[in-house]
């Protein structure tokens, strides 16, 4: 099955383009929509063709998210983190945007392969800014402790107007997903393929993998969570994630893994009937 890249590769490869050309004095002017409505506009001038100003515009939140100046919590400090002294962030960011960074390219690492690296991690700003209080809660669970400003339960924005869930324990993080879905066929398909990603997971030998469970109505941990929140025509996918699933590298897979896990199950629903109507055809074709 696809596993979504973390990075997007249109910005990674006009990122590289950018830097292969430098010293010429050209004009780019980009914008393109990503998956769940992430919004992204590169903007280089002739007057300063070392600099790139890349902005993103994230899915709108519903109300129950925590958004701090448009952006999610932990997004500034993970930006930070992520590019160090490479990019600034422009405040206040360009109309329409929730985020605009300032890319200084001659302050790359000269190092080829560290600078192919670092450009990576920028073209995977999305993961960054989106996945930011996922990474904030899932770095307390490695060391089994639980922020004190963390609530004991937190909504996080991952679709235009949609969000999923997050119940922080020292001892284990239970993330829940209500699964929606627009068609009436998606939401078929889509409904049967989670039940046997559950029953796939179960029967693999997958000891190792976080505990994964379907229902078709909330689970308890929501419980008290306004009910205009939860409508999911697909059910409720909930994952338990432990210690061990969170450890050195793998933190980086499974915030990202999480964060797009809706994606995910789109891309192979949609995939699914395409190849079902294919063999339909095929099947019709031979008996006509």
């Amino acid at each position: 099955m696809l596993l979504l890249q973390s990075h997007s590769r249109f910005l990674l490869e006009a990122l590289l383009n950018r830097v292969q050309n430098v010293d010429k004095a050209t004009e780019v002017d980009y914008h393109w929509v990503e998956f769940d409505d992430v919004r992204y506009h590169v903007q280089v001038t002739m007057k300063n063709p070392h600099i790139v100003l890349l902005s993103v515009s994230l899915p709108v939140p519903p109300p129950e998210t925590i958004f701090i100046g448009g952006l999610p919590f932990g997004a500034i400090e993970a930006i930070k983190a992520a590019y160090g002294n490479v990019v600034q962030i422009l405040d206040p960011p360009r109309d329409g945007f929730n985020l605009t960074l300032k890319l200084n390219l001659s302050k790359l690492p000269p190092n080829e392969e560290n600078k192919h690296a670092l450009l990576v991690k920028i073209a995977s700003v999305r993961e960054v800014v989106l996945g930011a209080p996922l990474r904030v809660v899932l770095k307390h669970l490695a060391s089994k402790t639980v922020a004190s400003d963390i609530d004991q339960l937190l909504a996080l924005v991952h679709r235009p107007k949609e969000s999923f869930f997050l119940i922080p324990q020292a001892e284990k993080v239970t993330v829940v997903f209500p699964m929606r879905f627009n068609d009436s066929i998606d939401t078929v398909l889509a409904t049967s393929f989670l039940q046997e990603f559950v029953e796939a997971r179960r029967t693999a030998g997958l000891n190792n993998a976080p505990l994964c469970m379907w229902s078709s109505s909330p689970p308890l941990e929501l419980k008290g969570v306004p009910s205009e929140t939860l409508s999911a025509n697909a059910g409720f996918v909930t994952f338990v994630i432990f210690p061990r699933h969170v450890e050195g590298k793998k933190l980086d897979r499974t915030v990202w893994n999480l964060s797009t896990f809706h994606a995910y199950v789109s891309y192979h629903v949609k995939v699914g009937f395409l190849i079902n109507r294919s063999i339909l055809s095929s099947l019709s074709q031979t008996l006509a």
